[in-house]
């Protein structure tokens, strides 16, 4: 009798597991895009992966219905449906290049607005640590501005102006790291030049005044370990840089360590003069 009962709980296991598997093969049946299909049956299928968020799927969903049309009114849907699949699923490098398709095949589509803006993010989400290569950061910023120009004042350009800043700021702290890390191994001129590049490409970055402060203190420093007779040359640089302070950060919250840098510089250049002097 026991065994009886382990059998026929065995029995009907077997047959919930069956149930469960015929259930779910008719479930992917309904949503498989099959030969015969019309072009909207195939859409709606496609839209049903995307809606319950089976992105890889529904994006071989759409590029079937792509296959099939091209020249209807589906077209642009499934197209537009496509990139966002390939967004949604993150694999963001094809999901920009099928936003790009999508704006450069339906330029007068209501939706290109929003579709160049996400070919932009999606650049913007492949942007990697400050420290690593920063090849997509730059082609974020690139499709960014151009997004920027082309629809100015609108709330995604709001939007875009933001990624842009903090993108930059990233762009600024790695020349500012490479910098610190010159002073760090006493390379004085390297750390001026790449302050300096902080300074001049990321002017409106969160690491743009200390970098020019930092860029006064480099030539004071580079001007002190030098031979005397080129002393005179790189302390003037230190006071180039001072002066430079003063007009973009007249304010600046880092003035005080400015002016010391730059009391340096003069008490230098004096030394200098005076043992030129006495020769």
């Amino acid at each position: 009798m026991f065994n009886h009962n382990i059998y026929m709980l065995k029995k009907n296991n077997t047959l919930i597991l069956l149930l469960i598997l015929m259930v779910a093969a008719g479930c992917r049946s309904s949503h498989t895009i099959r030969p015969g299909d019309s072009i909207d049956v195939a859409f709606e299928k496609a839209m049903g992966l995307y809606e319950r968020e089976r992105y890889s799927q529904s994006a071989r969903a759409f590029e079937t219905v792509l296959s099939i049309a091209r020249g209807t009114d589906f077209a642009a849907d499934a197209q537009f449906y496509l990139a966002k699949s390939h967004f949604h699923n993150r694999a963001y490098l094809t999901a920009a290049s099928e936003f790009r398709r999508f704006s450069r095949n339906y330029t007068r589509d209501e939706r290109r607005e929003e579709a160049e803006f996400m070919e932009a993010y999606s650049h913007y989400r492949l942007s990697p640590r400050y420290n690593l290569d920063q090849t997509e950061t730059y082609n974020a910023l690139d499709r960014f501005q151009l997004f920027v120009t082309r629809y100015p004042g609108t709330e995604l350009a709001a939007e875009a102006q933001e990624y842009m800043d903090e993108m930059r700021d990233k762009l600024a702290k790695k020349k500012f790291n490479a910098a610190e890390m010159y002073m760090r191994i006493r390379e004085y001129r390297s750390a001026a030049i790449y302050y300096g590049l902080t300074v001049e490409r990321y002017p409106g970055s969160i690491y743009a005044e200390r970098s020019l402060v930092n860029k006064i203190l480099a030539y004071v420093n580079y001007a002190e370990n030098s031979v005397r007779d080129r002393q005179q040359e790189r302390f003037e640089l230190a006071v180039e840089a001072y002066q430079q302070y003063l007009q973009i950060f007249p304010r600046g919250e880092n003035r005080e360590r400015a002016e010391d840098y730059y009391d340096r510089a003069l008490a230098g250049l004096a030394d200098v003069t005076r043992a030129t002097a006495e020769r």
